[in-house]
């Protein structure tokens, strides 16, 4: 996925306009975030901790950082993630991990690139 083209160019739109965020340690990058600011529907268009790192708050905390710096309600946050029957549903985390961060399931999303299920995750901002 770093590699391919397109999500080059969404890399670089989000430095533009300041909507990236990058959690480091020394010159470690622990993970990223690709955040859309636009109210009242804001955006998690890609978060991705390192491995090692999961499941010690880097993920949380860029999170927290993007709310805190980009969202004002009333609104919601949305993610769109694995749908349940996905195998990186599990190995990933993911649905989990927001669940933690007060987001609910709502409805299905278009598949992934894969063919996969997919599904939305929303957070209501008051």
């Amino acid at each position: 996925m770093v590699g391919n083209p397109g999500f080059q160019r969404a890399v670089d739109k989000h430095i533009r306009r300041s909507t990236a965020l990058v959690a480091v340690s020394g010159s470690d990058v622990l993970g990223g975030l690709l955040f859309g600011s636009k109210a009242p529907i804001y955006h998690v268009h890609w978060l991705v901790v390192s491995e090692k790192e999961r499941g010690k708050g880097v993920g949380r905390a860029l999170m927290a950082d993007a709310t805190r710096r980009f969202v004002r309600g009333p609104g919601s946050i949305e993610v769109i993630t694995f749908g349940a029957d996905h195998p990186g549903a599990v190995a990933s985390g993911a649905r989990v991990f927001y669940e933690c961060l007060g987001f609910s399931p709502a409805e299905a999303a278009d598949p992934g690139p894969e063919g996969g299920s997919r599904q939305v995750y929303r957070r209501p901002v008051i």
